[in-house]
Formats: C-alpha cells, structure tokens, sequence
C-alpha cells in the first residue's frame, strides 16, 4: 500500500506543478476567512519575501513574480466577491494577457508588498494593476498589467451581482492606454503577416 502511495505522489509531482495548486488552495482559504471587502476597486495587498530558490544571478527570477501575481489575484477575488460572483453567474476569469515593467530589482531576503486593484474594465474583460513595493525604502519594484478575460459572462454583470447596480467605469489610465494600444497593433500586424502567408500559398 505504502508503495502504491509514493507511486502516486510521484506520478502527480512528476506530471502537475503540485505546489502551485497546494498554496493557491491555501490562498484562497485563507482569504475566504479574511474580512470582505466591498469596495470592489479598493487596492488589496498581500505580504511576500525573496526567498534562495526564487533567485536568479541575485535577484528574485520573472517566473515568481509571475506567480506572486497569481496569488494575489486570487486573493483580491476572494475578498471582493468577485469568485462568488462567477460562480453564481457561471462565468470563468481566464488571463488574456499581462506584462511587468521592472524598475528595481528585488534581492535575496528583501520583504515586499504586492498591491492589486481593478482599474478599469470593458465589455469583455477586467483590467488590473499590481505593483511589487519593497517594504524596506517603499519603492515600486515592478508593475504588472493584467488583462483578465470573462468567460460566459460580462465584468459589467459581474459588478451589477455584487453592487446591485450599474457601474461605469473609470477612466482608462495612460500605462494602460499605451499598452492595449501595442496590443492591438500587434494582433493587426499578426493578422496581416498571415494573410500574406496564405496569399503566397
């Protein structure tokens, strides 16, 4: 029996990224017993520390800045309502896109606040804002931009569930102008190149 357990654990630890979904599990269970917020724009921050295997040539690497994000993410969504929002509406968030713009790195051991908010929305997505403030000089480290895509529903559904009304949004901010605006320009490149492809052929 003892065998056919470790066979198991392995098969999963080899085959699934186990860890992540253990403390994004955790994340979300700890949020779910944490006070709610119901302002569902207010900025959310959740604490974190550079710790030896998320270092890279002595700072901490993209792919735990990455997941950092993640975290947050789910914790914001706990708290604000908007998972029991999707949940009841049957709706899925999918990440559509992001990118950080990195300032400062962040070095091994320093503490640092991650920050996230809801800044805007349209008819298809939530965009958010999550900055990395190392807590020892209150420096922004790095700014991630998320576009969070709503499967199966609306973010303007979503925000009438929890707030029983009608909320516009606000105003666009430039980073994020500037960043849907590459977007855009990319796909239409993207498009083109490929119906130039199909052309030749």
């Amino acid at each position: 029996m003892l065998l056919w357990v470790l066979a198991v654990l392995l098969l999963l630890f080899s085959g699934l990224d186990v860890w992540y979904f253990l403390r994004a599990a955790a994340v979300v269970l700890r949020a779910w017993f944490q006070t709610p917020v119901w302002d569902v724009l207010a900025e959310q921050s959740v604490g974190g520390r550079v710790l030896p295997h998320d270092v890279d040539m002595g700072h901490m690497n993209n792919a735990r800045y990455l997941r950092e994000c993640d975290f947050a993410r789910f914790s914001l969504y706990t708290r604000n309502g908007v998972f029991k929002a999707t949940r009841v509406l049957g709706a899925t968030l999918v990440v559509g896109a992001s990118t950080i713009r990195y300032r400062r790195a962040l070095s091994l051991g320093e503490a640092f606040e991650l920050r996230s908010r809801i800044v805007a929305w349209d008819d298809k997505s939530f965009y958010l804002e999550q900055r990395f403030v190392s807590c020892a000089d209150g420096v922004v480290s790095a700014v991630m931009l998320c576009r969070q895509n709503v499967i199966r529903s609306t973010p303007d559904k979503i925000l009438q569930f929890l707030c029983k009304r009608k909320v516009e949004s606000p105003e666009y901010p430039e980073d994020l102008q500037h960043w849907l605006s590459f977007i855009t320009a990319s796909s239409q490149a993207l498009r083109a190149e490929s119906s130039m492809e199909e052309k030749n052929k």
